[in-house]
């Protein structure tokens, strides 16, 4: 029998019987992804799925550690809660999602050309509650994967039908959070409805974050004879405060602490609003979605560096809608009497964006703009992925992929309008081979690519100096390659292992907090990935992931090394979870950063970060009451480190080289209570 690839679910159901004794046909369904048998399903040893059993068993800071569930995955904060976060991954700074692919329900999540940074992946509108199961890959071996996927993808799909609940939650520094969802039944069809509603001020000593977040779901779900029909609408809306990051010597001098700011009028405004449709009918897989999205956002890096009487503070916009959909069809057929299965697809996306900006203010108030632009950028694609079962052991995949980018530039500088256009034929070849019922083995190859900023494809003049600037390829090839085993047995044990190479031909990137292009090398990275989770018994797991990574420029630069400025070499992470009793249950984990290199030298780096997280939960009938306990150890590590220039009051004219870093947040304690009906 061929093997269709999947993914499954792990699924415990517990009964509370004081619920049934009360007429309630209360149930509690966990879904645990990593006991999700993936031999035979995965194309690579690399790829796996997150379940909300994880997710609801993970102490969460902010909702983009959501991510960290992905083994060697970081995720920190140098800015505000209601900013994008900083992701490291396989050797890479992905800065805010460059060179990661994320969807939700089919809807992208990466923002091209956008104000802050190429392929800006917000994810504070994801409320942690509603999510299904996180599908990830690392690498590129799939021909379905398309732009940022060069380090890998994570996939989000929210719960077919949320939970009829309501949870409060109360925390340190002002923290409130409120969710209430429901599901009601029609017929074969669910309709959910869910809000959530966040307030925190955060540690810091000079300010108040004053966060203000709040997010809406509604969502139709529909069974049928031919397949699922579901359609999904969004809103979320984020008024924020920012602690940025802060120069080691303001502290050493004593002008602010370490939960201090030198400007304390930084932070933005955000909103996401979309309708998302998926549909399966029969062997089609159908999509469409339609997202508006808006960002100001208010930051100061430098402080008197550029301009010592009104300073550094700048404003970047972001105003965009986005429209797009994928069609894909399933089938199989064979070849030379061995059974062969396909999926052809094809994917558009269409991003109006209305303005995209950067300006210079104080205080908030805009002074002058440094480039005002508006973009038109349209992609699309067409791809082929097949498997062929060579024998009843071995299974070899090859995919191909065609991508056509065209854009159009309106900028207020009239040299630095313009269309550009590029394109890309990407091809992947996997084989997974069965040494034994448990034990499956893989060896893969693929290509893939990032677009960069349209309007460092058509820029001929620096805005900031008014040199010529040299313009830079809309898309940026990169090619990997990846052997690794995969062990499972439900009952104690999931490993994985992998070994793998990544090639990138340019790190080219328009750089958001400048307005202009900053060229670089290209590069090669490998590095090996273990994860390893073992279930002592129904009671009593652990888990353990370690990646180790190796990163440098190729080719020479004049007064430049080879090293990858925030590239992160070690990562890893151990949990221990413990159901003590059917009504009390904890989860302690611990993640290490190690040391960053912050110069293309290697001579500076960063200190490693350790963190510590503990939660505790105790259920009765339908009751849940959850203790978090969030840096355990009271660390005063750095969630992030940065090396470059900046001038405070009284610094020579040319600044001062230093590392600028934000802290991560002392110890915190949340408590919170859900009532499930």
């Amino acid at each position: 029998m061929f093997r269709v690839r999947h993914i499954a679910f792990s699924i415990s159901t517990v009964f509370s019987s004081a619920a049934l004794a009360h007429g309630l046909d209360y149930e509690h369904i966990a879904v645990h992804g990593h006991q999700t048998r993936l031999l035979g399903q995965a194309l690579s040893a690399s790829e796996g799925v997150i379940g909300q059993g994880e997710i609801a068993q993970r102490p969460l800071l902010r909702t983009g550690e959501v991510l960290e569930l992905v083994p060697g995955m970081v995720v920190t904060q140098h800015s505000g809660s209601g900013k994008a976060n900083q992701y490291f991954l396989r050797g890479f700074n992905l800065d805010h999602g460059t060179d990661f692919q994320t969807s939700l329900e089919g809807m992208p999540l990466n923002m091209r050309t956008h104000g802050h940074g190429q392929a800006y992946t917000d994810l504070n509108f994801i409320v942690p509650e509603f999510i299904g199961n996180i599908q990830y890959r690392k690498g590129a071996y799939h021909a379905d994967q398309g732009d940022f996927a060069t380090a890998g993808s994570a996939r989000f799909f929210l719960t077919s039908a949320l939970p009829s609940m309501l949870s409060l939650q109360l925390g340190q520094d002002n923290y409130q959070r409120a969710v209430v969802s429901h599901h009601l039944a029609l017929d074969d069809a669910t309709l959910s409805v869910g809000l959530e509603a966040t307030g925190y001020d955060g540690p810091w000593t000079d300010i108040d974050e004053g966060i203000r977040k709040y997010n809406g779901l509604v969502r139709y779900n529909r069974a049928t004879d031919s397949g699922q029909f579901n359609l999904t609408l969004m809103a979320y809306d984020n008024r924020w405060q920012s602690a940025d990051q802060i120069p080691q010597r303001a502290v050493d001098q004593g002008l602010i602490d370490k939960l201090g700011s030198l400007d304390t009028t930084l932070g933005g405004e955000s909103d996401r609003y979309s309708l998302s449709l998926n549909w399966q009918w029969y062997d089609w897989a159908i999509s469409a979605y339609a997202i508006e999205s808006n960002l100001d956002l208010f930051s100061n890096f430098t402080y008197y560096l550029n301009d010592p009487i009104q300073g550094d503070q700048f404003k970047q916009v972001d105003k965009r809608r986005i429209w797009g959909g994928d069609i894909s069809r399933h089938a199989f057929t064979s070849l030379f009497g061995k059974e062969w299965a396909h999926e052809v697809g094809a994917q558009l996306r269409y991003d109006d964006i209305g303005e995209v900006a950067l300006y210079n203010t104080k205080a908030r108030q805009v002074l002058s703009p440094v480039r005002v632009d508006s973009v038109d950028e349209l992609s699309s694609a067409l791809y082929w992925q097949s498997e062929l079962l060579l024998t009843n052991r071995l299974t070899l995949s090859t995919g191909v992929r065609y991508d056509y980018f065209d854009v159009s530039v309106d900028s207020d500088l009239v040299q630095n309008s313009g269309d550009a256009s590029d394109d890309l034929l990407s091809f992947n070849a996997s084989l997974s081979y069965s040494l034994t019922p448990s034990l499956e083995g893989y060896m893969n190859a693929g290509q893939s690519f990032h677009s960069n900023d349209a309007r460092g494809a058509t820029i001929q003049l620096d805005p900031v100096t008014g040199d010529r600037a040299e313009p830079v390829d809309l898309l940026v090839r990169g090619d990997g390659m990846e052997i690794g085993l995969r062990y499972f047995d439900s009952k104690s044990l999931n490993l994985s292992v992998a070994v793998w190479t990544l090639e990138l031909d340019s790190e080219l990137l328009f750089v958001g907090d400048a307005g202009n292009t900053e060229a670089s090398r290209g590069s090669r990275r490998y590095g090996v990935e273990a994860a390893a989770y073992y279930w002592l018994n129904n009671r009593l797991s652990l888990d353990m992931e370690v990646a180790l990574s190796h990163s440098r420029f190729r080719g020479q630069e004049a007064g430049e090394g080879d090293r990858i400025d925030g590239s992160l070499p070690v990562v890893a992470s151990a949990g221990f979870t413990w159901q003590a009793n059917d009504n009390i249950s904890s989860s302690l984990r611990i993640r290490h950063f190690g040391k960053r290199l912050l110069d293309s030298r290697g001579e500076v780096r960063s200190e490693p970060l350790t963190v510590m997280n503990l939660s505790l939960t105790y259920a009765l009938q339908a009751w849940q009451f959850k203790l978090e306990v969030l840096n355990l150890l009271n660390s005063d590590d750095h969630d992030i480190d940065y090396l470059y220039e900046s001038r405070l009051p009284g610094e020579p004219p040319e600044g001062v080289e230093d590392i600028h870093y934000h802290p991560i947040e002392p110890r915190t304690l949340r408590l919170g209570a859900t009532y499930h009906f």
